[in-house]
């Protein structure tokens, strides 16, 4: 099975149903029923009918010095084709302006019609000697431009709302379900949870479940944006939209349609790419506001011009004008910058549920982060091995590792790993018997071995030996070891801290943030990890219900920070923080706390948030600045200020320079694209037998 385009029955990867992906979020629906081919061939069929209308202009045969053909009625041609301009290209945004009127939010479709039907209405009654001018030329001109200022638009916004197009086609036509008769191929709609499907080695996985059997490296880039394949095996899920390589699967489905890990992102895309900005709606207002300053300056413009003696220099300046302040950069300056960014965070794990926390992330001042399956693993390891008298390290880890052989307790699991790390194998056991709160006892190879902590020391009348002393100190869990009642040595077990957490906090510092960290851990453990990452502060013994309370201590002083958890427990704390981000939602998208939901469990994708909060607002002003700048400029110039000095701009050269402006916040916007959310590689690392505390 190979990815296909979206189909009807792709119920997993339907897009939500109000997306438009050619709408700008939070401007005006001036494109509403329009395509970006219904644009293309609009332009390409005006620009054909144009060029005719320029050989055959009186002006154009004047200033270049030839004569077009003459035949009976080729004075009409201008007239003719030109007409045929307006009425196929022109009408197009004179419907837009009959909407926004309708709505009473006047806009750039609006002037475009003004001025259109401006110059139109001029041109007539130029042909008809009612002026003597003839502009049909810079008429055809003008609304070819539009439309290919309106094509590149368009095509600009839908390649940056892609990412929804780019999701719905993950998911392959059909799938191949197994029956107790073989396997049969069926469309995705037909899947339920419970069904068992086969996944081939190089197929994409059509549905959220749990490996049944088989084995493969799967390719999760396209959902989490981690590019090493992860391997799968029995036991482990997956999520629709993934690619199976070098093994093949039978899942077990427990996710279809809607409830897939791929709809949830397809839901949080659409929701970012459409919800408020604050940037957009100062963009809204000022592209509102200029829709009332050009229409005072081409009226200003038109009765200048008219009462010094030049009616058809007053036509002709008063449509450029219209056309010059059309704000279509405005318009574009700022949805073009979400949609891009919207989706560059998506195809790097970074799933933003609410523009507002994504811009609000620039000016965070601190980043406060869950401890327990944020910066570490939430799971225990042997960070170190202390053995006394004759017995080596190996003796010590097989006879702990024997004994807690069979146990499903988190510390015994990470003795035994321990044991098997080294190629340790496990003695003969029997005889076992766990001692609640203290430990464990067995016979192994023929003597008592006990493992437990200081209680069963304590019970035994036995001291602790080597290191124990000092782990203890450092919030480190110890374990003692004793064979026939004679303590052997000793076990120090901690959380992992996970190797990118060094590296997160490092550089969330030279971005000159402050790193803080939550945790219902003890006092010393706490320290320990903090003083390992380098954190700044520290609340440590914080119940899961005080979290958010830790949160707005930290908010003292007016501190802007972020809450960094794991969206379970952490729920009020991410909802009380400037910023909440989910980390490690892997599948769980639903995260309804967070404004920012990070796929992957990596603290570094924090950074890469912050990362794009930056550039991402950088974007916004350096558009808003160009676009709003050039009206400054543009509009007097197009009224005929620098007559005098001999510059007087024709209506095709506004039109070519309104679409150069449009083009240019587009272009700028399309270089957010070139940033990098994540390092080449790893700069920092945890030694190997470093874990954190637990």
């Amino acid at each position: 099975m190979s990815a296909a385009p979206h189909h009807p029955h792709h119920t997993t990867a339907r897009p939500p149903e109000h997306a438009d992906h050619n709408r700008p979020s939070g401007g005006h629906d001036r494109h509403a029923g329009h395509s970006v081919a219904m644009f293309r061939d609009r332009f390409w069929l005006s620009l054909l009918l144009t060029l005719p209308v320029l050989a055959w202009s009186h002006d154009l045969e004047e200033w270049l010095g030839y004569r077009a053909p003459v035949f009976p009625g080729s004075d009409w041609v201008p007239a003719a084709l030109g007409t045929v301009v307006f009425a196929y290209g022109g009408l197009v945004f004179v419907r837009g302006a009959v909407g926004e009127l309708r709505d009473r939010a006047p806009g750039m479709m609006t002037l475009i019609s003004l001025a259109i039907v401006v110059a139109f209405v001029t041109s007539w009654a130029g042909t008809l000697d009612l002026f003597e001018v003839e502009i049909w030329w810079e008429l055809a001109t003008l609304i070819t431009v539009m439309l290919l200022g309106h094509w590149l638009e368009m095509r600009s916004i839908a390649q940056a709302r892609g990412a929804l197009a780019a999701l719905a086609a993950l998911l392959p036509d059909t799938a191949e379900r197994v029956t107790p008769a073989g396997t049969e191929t069926v469309p995705l709609d037909a899947l339920a949870v419970g069904d068992v499907v086969l996944a081939r080695p190089g197929a994409r996985i059509p549905a959220d479940g749990v490996v049944a059997d088989g084995a493969a490296d799967v390719d999760e880039s396209m959902i989490t944006g981690e590019s090493r394949p992860v391997a799968k095996q029995a036991g482990d899920r997956v999520v629709a939209g993934t690619v199976a390589a070098g093994g093949s699967l039978r899942i077990r489905i427990d996710a279809v349609g809607e409830a897939t890990a791929l709809s949830g992102i397809m839901r949080l895309v659409a929701a970012a790419q459409a919800s408020a900005s604050r940037a957009q709606a100062l963009a809204d207002r000022a592209a509102a506001a200029l829709f009332y300053v050009a229409l005072a300056a081409g009226s200003v413009t038109l009765v200048v011009w008219w009462l010094q003696g030049d009616p058809e220099g007053a036509l002709v300046r008063t449509a450029t004008v219209l056309v010059i302040a059309c704000p279509h950069a405005l318009g574009l300056a700022i949805p073009l910058v979400i949609a891009i960014s919207t989706s560059l965070g998506a195809r790097n794990g970074l799933l933003v549920k609410d523009r507002i926390a994504l811009e609000r992330a620039r000016e965070l001042d601190v980043v406060i982060f869950d401890k327990t399956g944020t910066l570490t693993k939430g799971r225990p390891v042997v960070s170190a091995v202390s053995a006394a008298g004759d017995a080596s390290e190996d003796d010590l880890l097989r006879l702990a590792a024997s004994v807690e052989a069979d146990s499903e307790h988190p510390l015994a699991r990470a003795i035994v790993e321990a044991a098997a790390r080294r190629g340790i194998e496990p003695g003969t056991v029997r005889d076992f018997e766990s001692l609640p709160g203290r430990g464990a006892r067995a016979t192994v190879d023929g003597r008592t071995v006990a493992v437990g902590g200081p209680r069963l020391l304590a019970e035994l009348g036995r001291s602790p030996v080597g290191d124990a002393g000092a782990w203890a100190a450092d919030g480190r869990t110890t374990l003692h070891v004793l064979a026939e009642g004679r303590v052997i040595g000793a076990l120090a077990l901690e959380d992992e801290i996970r190797p990118e957490s060094v590296e997160a906090v490092s550089r969330l510092h030279r971005m000159g943030l402050k790193v803080a960290m939550i945790t219902g851990d003890a006092h010393a453990v706490a320290a320990s990890v903090a003083r390992r990452l380098g954190i700044d502060e520290v609340a440590a013994e914080v119940l899961p219900a005080d979290k958010a309370e830790a949160v707005r201590r930290f908010q003292a002083g007016g501190r802007r920070v972020a809450m960094v958890g794991d969206g379970v427990n952490d729920a009020p704390a991410l909802a009380t923080a400037d910023v909440g981000i989910a980390i490690g939602a892997g599948t769980d998208v639903a995260v309804e706390s967070a404004g920012i939901v990070l796929v992957r469990s990596d603290p570094r994708d924090v950074v890469g948030a912050i990362e794009l909060s930056r550039a991402t607002y950088a974007k916004m002003v350096q558009n808003l600045v160009w676009a709003t700048g050039y009206n400054l400029v543009a509009i007097p110039v197009a009224a005929g200020v620098l007559v005098p000095w001999g510059l007087d701009l024709p209506m095709a050269a506004g039109a070519i320079a309104m679409s150069a402006s449009t083009i240019i916040v587009a272009a700028n916007a399309q270089l957010l694209r070139r940033l990098r959310l994540r390092p080449a590689a790893d700069t920092t690392s945890l030694p190997a037998t470093a874990p954190a505390s637990a």
